[in-house]
C-alpha cells in the first residue's frame, strides 16, 4: 500500500479500495468478487468471438467474409496458447520497468497457491486482489486476445492468413506483453509515473490502432481503393457484432475493477454504457450535418468509439464526465474514419487506427483532467488520483511511448514477417477473394 501511495494509484484498475492481506494461508478467495471476474472474462472473450468477428465481417465484401471470420476465431486460438507459454509471464512476471521474466513460463508456479488469493508483486509493491490467479491470467488473456483481433480490421481483404497468424504471434509477445507490463505491473515504468489506464486505452486500443495504422500502410491499399464499390456485404452482421462489443464491454470496464464489492465495478458500468450512448449520438449529429443522412454503419461506429474512449477512464470518473468523453470521440471517432483517412491517404479497410486509435488517445488524455479523485482512493491514498495539468502530462508521456514503440516494433515485426511467408495475397488472390482463395470456401 506504500507503494500505490508513493506512485498516485497508477493503472489502479486493480487496486481494490479495501485490499486485503497477502496472500497467505489465512487469506481466502472472495467468491463474489471471484464470480464476477469469472463473469467479465466470459464477456470480454465474447467481444473477439463472436464479437469482432461478426462485426468485421458485415464489412467487408462477401467473398471476405469466412476469411474475416476465421482471422479472430484462429487468433482467439493462438493468442490463447502464448499466453499460456509465455505472454502471461512477459507481461505480469516480475522483471523489471520495461518486461516481465519467465517465472511462469508454461504457467510455471501456478499450482502452488491456486486455491489463495492472487497478489501482483512482491515486497512494498504488491498489489493483492481477492481472487484467484487462474482468474486473473485467464481475464487478462482475453484481453490479449481482443487487442490481436482488433489490428485485423485496418489489413482485410489483402493479408495473407499465414502471415497474420506470424505477425500476431510474434506482436503478442514482444508488443502487447511487453506494454502490459509497463502499465499495469507494479514494476512498469508507466505504472510508477502514475498515468492512469483502468482498463486497455493504452495497451488495447492505441496500442492495437497504431499497429494497425503501421499495418495498412506497409501492405498498402487494398486493389480498386477510392475507384470500385467497396461496401459492406451484409451491416446486418456488423450491427449484432456492435452489439456484443457494447453488452461485453461491461465485462471488460467493470471487470477491471477486479471485483464485486464496493461501488468502483458499478461506476464503471454506468459510466461506460453513458459514453457510448453519447458517443452514438454526437457520431450520427457529425455525419447528419456532413453527409445529410445518419447511417447504421455510423451508429454502431459510434458506438465503439464511445466504449472505446471510456476504456481508460471507466473507473476513474464520474457520469458528467463520461458524457463529456462520449460526445468528444463521437466526433473524434468521425473525423478519425473519415477526413483523416482522406487527407493522409491510408487504406485503414474497417477503421481500427480511425476508431480505437483515435478514440483511445481521446480518453487517455481526457481522463488526465476528469479523474475523480475519490473513486480510486484507498487508505494509503485517501484522495485517490485527481485530474489536472500534472496528470495530463503524465498521460501524454504514456500515450507518446506507447504509439512511439508500438509503431517501430510493429513495422519491424511485419517486415520480419515478410522475409518468412510474404505479407499480402496476390492480385489475382485479391481479386477471386480470401475465403475461397484461402481456405477453399465461400458464402452461397
Amino acid at each position: 500500500m506504500r507503494f500505490l501511495a508513493r506512485c498516485g494509484m497508477a493503472a489502479a484498475f486493480f487496486a481494490l479500495a479495501a485490499a486485503p492481506a497477502l496472500a497467505g494461508d489465512e487469506a481466502k478467495v472472495d467468491t463474489g468478487d471471484a464470480a464476477w471476474m469469472l463473469v467479465s472474462t466470459a464477456l470480454v472473450l465474447m467481444m473477439t468471438v463472436p464479437g469482432v468477428a461478426l462485426f468485421y465481417a458485415g464489412m467487408v465484401r462477401k467473398k471476405n467474409v469466412l476469411a474475416t471470420m476465421m482471422q479472430s476465431f484462429s487468433i482467439c486460438a493462438l493468442v490463447s496458447v502464448l499466453w499460456m507459454v509465455a505472454g502471461y509471464s512477459l507481461a505480469f512476471g516480475e522483471g523489471n520497468a520495461w518486461i516481465g521474466d519467465f517465472s511462469r513460463f508454461f504457467l510455471g508456479g501456478l499450482v502452488e497457491n491456486w486455491d489463495k488469493p492472487f497478489t501482483l508483486g512482491s515486497g512494498d509493491a504488491a498489489v493483492a486482489t481477492t481472487i484467484p490467479e487462474s482468474v486473473f491470467l485467464t481475464f487478462q488473456m482475453t484481453f490479449a486476445i481482443i487487442t490481436g483481433a482488433l489490428i485485423t480490421g485496418a489489413v482485410a481483404d489483402r493479408m495473407k492468413f499465414s502471415a497474420l497468424m506470424v505477425f500476431v504471434g510474434l506482436w503478442t509477445l514482444l508488443v502487447y506483453s511487453p506494454i502490459a507490463h509497463w502499465v499495469w505491473h507494479p514494476n512498469g515504468w508507466i505504472f510508477e509515473l502514475g498515468a492512469l489506464d483502468f482498463a486497455g486505452g493504452t495497451v488495447v486500443h492505441i496500442n492495437a490502432g497504431v499497429a494497425g495504422l503501421v499495418a495498412a500502410i506497409v501492405l498498402g491499399k487494398r486493389i480498386g481503393y477510392g475507384s470500385e464499390n467497396l461496401s459492406p456485404y451484409n451491416l446486418g452482421f456488423a450491427v449484432i457484432g456492435a452489439a456484443l462489443l457494447w453488452v461485453g464491454w461491461f465485462g471488460f470496464n467493470a471487470g477491471s475493477a477486479f471485483g464485486s464489492s464496493g461501488g468502483r465495478a458499478g461506476m464503471a458500468m454506468l459510466v461506460t454504457q453513458i459514453a457510448a450512448a453519447a458517443a452514438v449520438l454526437s457520431w450520427l449529429a457529425a455525419e447528419w450535418i456532413g453527409k445529410g443522412k445518419p447511417s447504421v454503419l455510423g451508429a454502431i461506429s459510434g458506438a465503439v468509439a464511445g466504449l472505446v474512449a471510456i476504456t481508460p477512464a471507466a473507473g476513474f470518473v464520474l457520469p458528467g464526465s463520461a458524457l463529456i468523453i462520449g460526445l468528444v470521440a463521437g466526433v473524434a471517432g468521425y473525423w478519425g474514419a473519415t477526413a483523416l483517412k482522406r487527407a493522409l491517404k491510408y487504406d485503414d479497410s474497417l477503421d481500427a487506427f480511425g476508431v480505437h486509435g483515435i478514440c483511445g488517445i481521446v480518453g487517455a488524455l481526457l481522463v488526465g483532467f476528469l479523474a475523480y479523485g475519490p473513486l480510486s482512493a484507498t487508505t494509503a491514498l485517501p484522495e485517490g488520483s485527481s485530474g489536472g495539468m500534472e496528470q495530463f502530462i503524465k498521460q501524454v508521456i504514456a500515450v507518446a511511448a506507447t504509439m512511439a514503440y508500438t509503431a517501430v516494433a510493429t513495422w519491424i515485426l511485419l517486415k520480419i514477417t515478410d522475409v518468412i511467408v510474404g505479407l499480402r495475397v496476390t492480385e489475382e488472390e485479391e481479386r477471386e477473394g480470401l475465403d475461397v482463395a484461402l481456405h477453399g470456401e465461400r458464402i452461397n
